[in-house]
């Protein structure tokens, strides 16, 4: 019986037993196996009880569940951490939760750990200096503030990824999991895969805070420092300092020069900085009164800006004068036109075509100018996109001075077959101050005393109102147009600095509704109303006009002059000028008397047709300057002056022949 016994223990344990653990092993695995599997197919979720968002987390080949890296969460995520996770006392943990997952990932660590270093950098070097925050404040705002708060947000962030992240790893049941994989399915695919946004947002974040020519702003910042810390009591004490501080604001000062980017620093402009930024950290150990320091950067931000403000004037004084100066190659053009047009023989002084001149069936331009060279633009550009230069027309009204060298410029260079008509305003007789208010006005000595006596109290301190260009009767040939074309019904009046880039003949088929003037309505900015042109304090102005009506441009205007005589709105041009003797109705100039006399008498072109602002604007619309028919360069910055604005000075160069040998020899360049 003992043997029985013996041998069934003997075959348990050597068949039977290991038969049935091995049978138990094996379907321990199965099971484990099929469950790794089942999770590994479904990525890892973070469920967002509060706002419902799902974020996916990938997951490493491994039996074991392992915390994801580099996962970006919104702001808002930060409500929904599971019991409270978001306090004071779990966040230091959840942070090494998330240090720990990092590490799994070199890339996003070296990215992440860089940006780190230098927000932490910059957040140290404020610490170091006050005085440099300050001045960092002034120049480049709130860009510390946005730096730290951009860590600040980037902490927040993992210390949510690491607690978001708990819950689902440690819930593995299948119940649970059918739930994740429904959220999963409606889940949108703007959450899915935030590794990638992390890197372009970074790259986004360097690039803002990259500041263009760090260098040059650093050395001008070290320079303000110095001098602060000159100022200071500190620095007065202590003789060798400030000697040492003394000789690094010089080489400073010489390694910046005039140097405005960082190409054109020297060499050892970097040696310099950091010299100079060894020396400032001596002076920030010696100073200890932060309230003189306050007290000495609030002074000179006072004296810049009383600096500024100066030269802002003078800036305003400075282009006034250089508007009303003749460059001297326009000066010496038209004195070498006088001198060539009378060689010529009388036979030869004459213009082709004049018995067009008086043909009403034809495109009449008016254009009132001394000057040779823009006069020529507006013709020039005004053939060129002509369909039938033939049938074209331009009268052209001078001064004395300038009506030879008028004449002999489109002498030797006719417009192809257009007509040309040059008169001097000395021929109009009937122009007398008998007959024109304003003509009488120009040379009373009130005037007089208005432009060469500036010291007097009635002068008014706007060089603007003073530009000798209101003194020429030339600007107030506009309101004479019948006088001058009796024969004419309809004239386009041009300025001469204008360009056209269009073909205008459709503007003399256009009904203009009984109206006399047809222009473009500048009410699109407050200050080309009637309240800013007129003196709407004078109850003789408020009472005949409205503050806030549009008004219009002169420049390219259409003029039909059948109505204008059955108006009679030169009569209404002078009565007008009656009132304003004493310039108490609008300063000078021609707009205002033009609003008043055009009064309800004025059709609105559309916009296209006359664009104006590249006189004085950087930022007129570059579309509406490639759709205009005409573009006009009002305003003090004109293109023929080196002041011009440099985009649009093309404009209006093209339509000149620089190789002309009369521009060589008077050294006229683009």
């Amino acid at each position: 019986m003992r043997v029985r016994n013996l041998v069934a223990v003997l075959l348990f344990v050597t068949v039977i037993a290991p038969i049935v653990l091995y049978t138990d092993r094996l379907a321990t695995f199965k099971t484990s196996s099929t469950k790794d599997e089942f999770i590994e197919d479904v990525p890892s979720v973070t469920f967002n009880s509060h706002n419902q968002h799902l974020n996916l987390l990938p997951q490493e080949s491994s039996n074991s569940l392992k915390e994801p890296i580099g996962i970006v969460y919104s702001d808002n995520s930060i409500k929904s951490l599971p019991n409270s996770a978001a306090s004071a006392q779990q966040r230091p943990a959840l942070i090494g939760l998330s240090t720990q997952a990092e590490s799994r990932d070199h890339k996003s660590t070296r990215v992440l750990s860089t940006t780190d270093e230098k927000d932490q950098d910059q957040h140290q070097s404020q610490r170091e200096n006050p005085i440099r925050e300050v001045t960092d404040g002034l120049v480049q705002g709130n860009d510390h503030k946005s730096d730290a708060a951009t860590e600040r947000k980037e902490i927040g962030e993992d210390a949510i990824d690491a607690g978001d992240k708990a819950d689902p790893l440690s819930d593995n049941s299948s119940q649970n999991m059918e739930i994740k994989r429904e959220r999963l399915s409606s889940q949108t695919p703007s959450k899915v895969g935030r590794k990638e946004p992390i890197k372009s947002d970074t790259r986004k974040q360097n690039d803002q805070t990259a500041i263009p020519d760090a260098r040059v702003r650093q050395l001008k910042d070290q320079l303000i420092r110095a001098r602060v810390y000159l100022s200071l009591s500190g620095t007065r004490n202590n003789p060798h300092f400030s000697r040492e501080l003394r000789g690094r604001l010089k080489e400073v000062q010489r390694a910046l020069g005039d140097a405005s980017k960082d190409s054109e620093l020297p060499r050892n402009a970097y040696e310099k900085l950091k010299a100079m930024e060894q020396t400032l950290v001596k002076g920030k150990q010696i100073q200890d009164d932060c309230a003189a320091m306050v007290k000495k950067l609030r002074a000179m931000l006072l004296s810049a800006e009383e600096q500024l403000r100066v030269h802002r004037k003078q800036n305003v004084f400075l282009s006034q004068l250089t508007a009303k100066t003749l460059p001297k190659g326009l000066h010496c053009l038209p004195l070498r036109l006088t001198t060539e047009y009378y060689t010529l023989d009388s036979s030869q002084q004459h213009f082709p075509n004049q018995e067009k001149l008086e043909d009403p069936q034809l495109y009449h331009y008016a254009l009132f100018s001394d000057n040779v060279l823009a006069a020529a633009v507006v013709v020039n550009s005004t053939v060129t996109h002509a369909k039938h230069p033939s049938k074209h027309v331009f009268h052209i009204v001078t001064d004395r001075l300038n009506y030879a060298a008028m004449r002999m410029w489109f002498l030797v260079n006719p417009p192809g077959k257009a007509t040309i008509q040059v008169q001097n305003i000395e021929e109009f007789t009937w122009l007398n101050a008998s007959y024109s208010p304003v003509l009488k006005q120009l040379g009373s000595q009130s005037m007089i005393d208005y432009y060469f006596r500036a010291h007097r109290a009635n002068s008014d301190s706007n060089l603007k109102y003073r530009n000798p260009k209101y003194l020429s009767i030339l600007n107030h040939l506009r309101f004479y147009l019948p006088e001058i074309f009796p024969k004419l019904n309809k004239v386009l009046f041009l300025d001469d600095d204008v360009v056209v880039r269009k073909e205008l003949t459709a503007l003399w088929s256009l009904d203009l509704k009984g109206n006399v003037n047809g222009a473009v309505e500048t009410c699109g900015e407050n200050f080309h109303r009637f309240d800013r042109y007129l003196n709407f304090s004078n109850p003789l102005i408020s009472r005949n006009f409205d503050p806030h009506a549009c008004g219009w441009a002169y420049g390219m205007n259409i003029f039909d002059l059948e109505e204008w005589k059955r108006q009679n709105i030169t009569g209404v041009y002078h009565s007008w000028q009656k009132l304003n003797h004493d310039r108490q109705l609008w300063k000078l100039g021609t707009l205002p008397p033009g609003l008043i006399t055009f009064w309800k008498r004025t059709y609105p072109l559309d916009r296209p047709w006359h664009v104006l602002g590249l006189g004085y604007n950087p930022s007129v619309n570059q579309k509406e300057i490639e759709r205009a028919a005409v573009i006009h360069f009002n305003g003090n910055l004109k293109p023929w002056l080196e002041i011009s604005i440099p985009k649009y000075r093309n404009y209006w160069t093209r339509y000149i022949d620089y190789e002309h040998i009369y521009l060589r020899e008077c050294n006229i360049n683009p």
